[in-house]
């Protein structure tokens, strides 16, 4: 057997065991999260993991998928389902997400610190309407595909950290009705940007500080 058709082999072969492991990850992802999550209206009761059909993952209650035939998670989207609990370092294993809706629950505690290299290719993050607490990471500058992220209406603390700022592709921010305070950094290229709600931010569109 020539050289040629050994090496195509070999890569077809790590190829397929690439794509199969980067399955069970979103599999596994999603499992995770359905243990962590408190869900006491049964919204995520269509999360049936005994059935390991190619796709079945994509046809699960606001799971999107690359295509309905790969179990590859592209988006989460979860609002208003009377979701609780602390995010879960589950979301490590949907490494493909770009779009995470969770708006409108009663999820608590921080945001995760390492959500940005739990899931780098964000473009749309959508935590508002809940009751998240702590200050808001700095590492949120790691997303760097981000293009709009709402964070409003929960119970953050402390500043607008001048990393988000910085985030080239980010178009729409809204951090409203939370307990923010310090200068809000420069940001450039934002079309919405929402901060009402905050009295004791200053700075920028506000009045100047100290």
């Amino acid at each position: 057997m020539a050289k040629s058709t050994i090496f195509f082999l070999l890569f077809l072969s790590f190829s397929v065991l690439l794509h199969n492991v980067t399955a069970s990850d979103d599999i596994r992802c999603l499992q995770g999260l359905k243990d962590s999550f408190k869900d006491p209206n049964g919204n995520l009761n269509s999360w049936n993991f005994s059935n390991y059909s190619m796709g079945f993952i994509c046809k699960f209650i606001g799971v999107g998928c690359w295509n309905d035939l790969e179990n590859r998670v592209l988006s989460l989207s979860l609002p208003n389902m009377n979701l609780s609990g602390q995010l879960p370092d589950a979301f490590k294993y949907c490494s493909s997400l770009t779009t995470l809706d969770l708006s409108g629950n009663r999820f608590s505690g921080p945001i995760p610190s390492e959500i940005c290299s739990w899931t780098p290719f964000l473009v749309i993050l959508d935590l508002s309407n809940n009751s998240f607490s702590s200050s808001i990471p700095a590492e949120l500058g790691n997303c760097t595909y981000l293009n709009k992220l709402m964070l409003n209406n929960n119970k953050l603390s402390g500043n607008i950290p001048p990393e988000i700022s910085r985030l080239t592709r980010l178009k729409v921010l809204s951090v409203a009705n939370n307990n923010l305070s310090g200068k809000i950094p420069p940001f450039s290229g934002l079309s919405d940007f929402e901060y009402g709600g905050n009295r004791h931010l200053c700075g920028g569109p506000l009045a100047k500080c100290g």
